[in-house]
């Protein structure tokens, strides 16, 4: 596979934003990251444009990125809307690279954009719960009755699952507040990120218990946003003298649940192989913390940590800003937020400004290669496993 290069880079800052639209949200990102490109609409040969909630929350369905990107006057190319649950940004970037190493175009604009605000907040959970098996969805609420109400049920997942961890593991919650702390303290320095305020681990401690071990602060809010890049062959940076970090390795599948393991570690391993470079080489990582816990599983997914060790990098030091292999640097879901359709794009983002040198006060001094980790959707609650879907980037400068 050909290595595409990250052109350009665009946001829209994340958060609540209820006077904003998908258009406002969408076609801010998508010029930016143009603008960033040094290119107009009309050389952009395809359009990757992912979406989660759109039909649930506002009503647009079918040809939704086409709309979003309307008045940002970008049209005229083929278009893709991809829906893939939390991992559809990762999914529409995968593609877009697939796309042109194939050869069937030189140059694509990927666009993940969500707008979860609404008068009625019932409509943002929905969205969220519509990315597991509905028919087991129904059956935990039910189950949980009122003990349920005003939240989705990944929180529970993210609980149970968290739950056995510390039983087996020398792993404690102060662990999970550390690391809740690190990120929205990241959040600070980064200009598109949903929440900005440093806080302690008591302070996340202090915050309100969603469901035993985790408490608000530990978990990904619900946000309006953005994130674009454009992505180029090789052969058509070149002849322009455009340069920027490559995808060294794309990689996507879903759960096939023919055991109890996260099968996201395999997945880490294939995208190693493909680039060149181990867990060793990385020089920083952006992970799916929808809630503290996700960050720790993502350590040992990503063979930084050998399983059930995860939380020790917690302890050292090493996933500090200034560590060994600092994690989510712009605050991750926690603190950036997690506007469902834009995250695994915003993920890209935040790995290209660092490869660049251009990510400001979070900057991680000589940063050659990165790891984007990104999960969507759960398949099967009753399981350990079972995500809908997993991607994983090899980014290098």
């Amino acid at each position: 596979m050909t290595r595409p290069i990250i052109v350009g880079v665009g946001m829209h800052r994340f958060g609540r934003q209820p006077d904003s639209t998908l258009k406002t949200l969408a076609g801010h990102a998508a010029t930016a990251a143009l603008a960033d490109a040094k290119m107009e609409c009309g050389e952009v040969d395809c359009v990757f444009a992912a979406n989660v909630g759109a039909g649930l929350i506002t009503g647009q369905e079918g040809i939704r990125g086409q709309v979003a990107l309307k008045d940002a006057g970008v049209g005229g190319m083929p278009f893709f809307n991809v829906e893939n649950a939390c991992a559809s940004g990762s999914s529409a970037v995968h593609l877009a690279a697939s796309y042109l190493a194939s050869g069937a175009a030189e140059t694509a604009l990927v666009v993940g954009y969500e707008k979860m605000s609404a008068p009625d907040k019932s409509l943002a959970f929905k969205a969220i719960d519509a990315c597991g098996d509905i028919e087991e969805i129904a059956a935990i609420k039910n189950a949980l009755g009122p003990d349920g109400a005003g939240r989705s049920v990944f929180m529970d997942f993210y609980a149970r699952k968290v739950q056995k961890y510390l039983a087996e593991s020398g792993a404690t919650t102060r662990h999970l507040a550390a690391i809740a702390a690190k990120n929205h303290c990241n959040g600070v320095d980064n200009e598109y990120a949903h929440f900005r305020s440093p806080q302690t681990i008591e302070s996340v401690l202090a915050s309100r218990e969603i469901v035993a071990p985790l408490h608000l602060l530990m978990c990904s809010p619900i946000s309006d946003g953005a994130a674009a890049i454009v992505l180029a062959t090789e052969s058509w940076a070149k002849a322009r003298g455009r340069a920027g970090p490559v995808i060294a390795a794309s990689k996507l599948r879903s759960d096939n649940f023919s055991n109890a393991e996260s099968q996201i570690r395999g997945l880490a391993l294939e995208a190693y192989r493909e680039a060149g470079l181990g867990p060793q080489d990385m020089d920083l990582a952006e992970v799916h913390d929808g809630s503290a816990p996700g960050e720790i599983f993502a350590y040992e997914e990503l063979g930084f940590a050998a399983p059930g060790r995860g939380w020790t990098l917690v302890e050292d030091g090493t996933v500090f800003r200034g560590g060994r292999r600092p994690v989510n640097v712009g605050g991750g879901l926690i603190a950036r937020g997690h506007p469902l359709g834009a995250t695994g794009v915003a993920q890209i983002c935040e790995l290209a400004l660092q490869l660049r040198g251009e990510a400001g006060a979070r900057q991680v001094r000589n940063a050659r290669a990165a790891v984007a980790h990104c999960l969507g959707g759960q398949v099967a609650f009753g399981k350990t496993t079972g995500a809908a879907a997993m991607s994983i980037f090899i980014l290098a400068a």
